[in-house]
């Protein structure tokens, strides 16, 4: 049985608080990008194996949110059995499109048809948040409004099917932990207020934030200048998404960007779906 974990983008990210548990109260809108996939497949097996191909994943093999994802539903449900896991890896590493966070939700709803647990997606969201704060917006599969540490979903209409979506990342590991660290210690840092609502698209450029820009362009500008060369070529909102490293550009579909990145960036166009 296969499925294919895609990527997300947060269209606006807001860094408030930091709470009791040590993690920070978020704001932020995902936005699903089906068109950027890995591909995870599961097999009964004797025992529980994990084989990668694609990009490299660091880490241990147990430290993999696939791998994670079978333990605790096997710890809950006698029905799991040991698999062997193939993830052929193409979603960018630590470059804010959630990759990791994908895969291990993916691995949970793969886990839950192969041994037809029959569990909706309330009752895997606690398994997801397990995981990690990225991991329960990938049971919805759509666009959803988040708070908390990420992990407290509102889904949302929003429809950005008028624009191609430009994903640019220049190859650079963000550390999500060096970023929330980086933003504590930043005396320019001003902890952001909520939007209460969301603007048209053609004025996000003026209302929409992602409170980690300020930090992660300090120390590596050129990902700033991919979010201006973006601008430059008309796009109509560009962003960094999540910690970085990956910068978005939105484009209407009725314009083609001429963009030109140096070759060792990773790239993507394409249109969005409803």
């Amino acid at each position: 049985m296969i499925l294919f974990p895609h990527a997300k983008i947060n269209l606006g990210l807001r860094v408030l608080q930091k709470r009791r548990d040590g993690f920070h109260e978020l704001h932020t809108l995902f936005y699903p990008v089906t068109a950027v996939r890995d591909a995870l497949e599961m097999l009964p097996a004797s025992q529980t194996s994990l084989q990668i191909s694609g990009a490299p994943v660091p880490g241990d093999q147990d430290a993999n949110l696939c791998v994670k994802a079978h333990a605790l539903l096997s710890k809950d449900y006698t029905a799991v059995k040991p698999v062997s896991i193939f993830l052929h890896k193409q979603i960018p590493i630590g470059a804010g499109l959630g990759g990791g966070s994908a895969d291990g939700a993916f691995a949970l709803l793969l886990l839950n048809r192969l041994f037809r647990l029959e569990l909706n997606t309330e009752a895997l969201l606690p398994y997801a948040a397990q995981l990690g704060s990225d991991c329960p917006f990938f049971l919805y599969d759509s666009p959803c409004l988040a708070s908390g540490r990420g992990e407290v979903l509102t889904p949302t209409s929003l429809d950005l099917s008028g624009y191609q979506l430009a994903l640019v990342n220049p190859g650079i590991h963000i550390h999500t932990g060096w970023a929330f660290k980086e933003l504590d210690r930043s005396e320019q840092q001003q902890y952001s207020a909520p939007a209460h609502s969301l603007p048209p698209v053609t004025q996000w450029k003026q209302s929409m934030h992602n409170d980690f820009e300020p930090v992660v362009f300090k120390v590596h500008p050129e990902i700033e200048a991919i979010k201006n060369e973006l601008y430059d070529h008309g796009a109509v909102y560009a962003a960094m998404s999540g910690s970085g490293s990956t910068v978005f550009g939105l484009f209407p579909v009725s314009l083609k960007p001429d963009l030109h990145f140096p070759d060792h960036y990773w790239t993507n166009l394409s249109a969005l779906k409803p």
